[in-house]
C-alpha cells in the first residue's frame, strides 16, 4: 500500500512494468474514467498529481507515464489509473505505435467533428 484515504487507495502493481509503479484505484465502483463522478474528479486527479511526483522524486525517475486504460486491454473492470515511472532509454516503446495518420480518405476534420458531434450530444 501506498496511500490510503476515504476515497481511494493506491498500491504497488503486482506485475509492474518497471519496479513503482503504481495503481490509483477510487474506493467505490467504476468500471470507466467517464463513469467517476464529476464531483469525485478533482480528489482523484489532484492525489494522481501528488503520486506522479512521488514516484517521480522517491525513485529518482527521469519522468512517468500517467495512463487509464479503459476497456481494451482492461485486464481488471473498474477503473485504475497507472503511474509508471520512466528513465531515459528505458526500453520502452509499446504506445508508439502502430500509428494511423489522417489521409484523404480519412481527413482529420472528419474526426474532429465526430468528437464534436459527441461532445455536444452530453449537453
Amino acid at each position: 500500500m501506498v496511500h490510503e484515504d476515504d476515497r481511494a487507495l493506491a498500491f504497488l502493481d503486482h506485475r509492474p512494468l518497471f519496479r513503482g509503479h503504481v495503481l490509483l484505484v477510487p474506493k467505490t465502483h467504476h468500471t470507466i474514467l467517464s463513469d467517476l463522478p464529476a464531483a469525485d474528479v478533482p480528489a482523484f486527479f489532484t492525489l494522481a498529481q501528488r503520486l506522479e511526483r512521488a514516484v517521480e522524486d522517491g525513485l529518482g525517475a527521469d519522468g512517468s507515464l500517467v495512463m487509464v486504460n479503459n476497456i481494451v486491454s482492461q485486464s481488471v473492470p473498474h477503473l485504475h489509473l497507472h503511474v509508471i515511472p520512466r528513465h531515459k532509454k528505458d526500453g520502452l516503446r509499446f504506445w508508439l505505435g502502430p500509428r494511423h495518420p489522417y489521409d484523404e480518405e480519412n481527413p482529420a476534420a472528419a474526426y474532429a467533428e465526430k468528437i464534436r458531434a459527441a461532445l455536444a450530444a452530453q449537453d
